[in-house]
């Protein structure tokens, strides 16, 4: 679990540093939010491997961001542990409803919660690495739904380059020749020719705007992906 990201969003700051204690000692990176406002703007930017969210906050109701991370296409996959001080039935029901992974009332045993937390990212993780493929924080496929998201902003591919992005990104770092991405894609149809890789790579680099660096042109050789 070293060098996982949880964003705490709690605002009693000594249940909030309790939390963040236990968790850098088990080698999490973890941010801490005291208002729900803050936490969203800062979601833009960055994409945690676990939200950690209290539904008693000053400004927004805990219900409402997690209902709004479920129902986001490029969010619905971060687990989120929904904690409070809230022991009514129907807290717990709304909240798992929604899309929420567990639920923990307080007072809560720390190292208990560490534990849930690491369980729940082995399955998350387990279920999802093979239908999501990130680079950093800029780019994000979805394999399962064929949508590609760009700084959270969706955007539109053809399923030829979709398909491209998708094998540049099998192997990240690794040059594919266009030999190998036509034999891949079009299976050695005489049809096509190199230059038909190079139209769509162009096509694509345009639709990824902000995204478009990461594809790299090996002079001679083909393309890869690189962070």
């Amino acid at each position: 679990m070293n060098g996982m990201t949880v964003f705490v969003v709690e605002d009693e700051q000594d249940i909030s540093s309790l939390i963040a204690l236990h968790l850098r000692k088990s080698g999490f990176i973890v941010l801490e939010f005291g208002k729900g406002n803050d936490f969203l703007n800062f979601l833009k930017r960055k994409i945690p491997d676990l939200i950690i969210l209290d539904l008693m906050l000053p400004d927004i109701d805990g219900i409402e961001i997690c209902k709004y991370i479920k129902s986001e296409p490029c969010y619905r996959s971060i687990p989120v542990i929904i904690l409070t001080a809230k022991t009514e039935e129907t807290d717990k029901i709304i909240g798992l409803e929604l899309g929420a992974d567990d639920y923990i009332t307080k007072p809560f045993s720390p190292r208990e919660l560490v534990a849930r937390i690491k369980n729940i990212l082995k399955r998350s993780h387990g279920a999802y690495e093979t239908k999501l493929l990130k680079v950093g924080d800029i780019l994000l496929v979805d394999l399962e739904r064929y949508e590609v998201y760009v700084k959270n902003k969706k955007v539109q591919l053809t399923n030829t380059e979709f398909n491209i992005l998708k094998v540049l990104l099998s192997k990240k770092g690794y040059v594919f020749s266009r030999e190998k991405i036509l034999d891949m894609l079009w299976h050695g149809e005489k049809a096509v020719v190199d230059r038909t890789v190079d139209v769509h790579i162009k096509k694509l680099r345009e639709k990824l705007g902000e995204a478009s660096w990461l594809i790299k042109n090996i002079r001679g050789v083909g393309y890869k992906i690189e962070e």
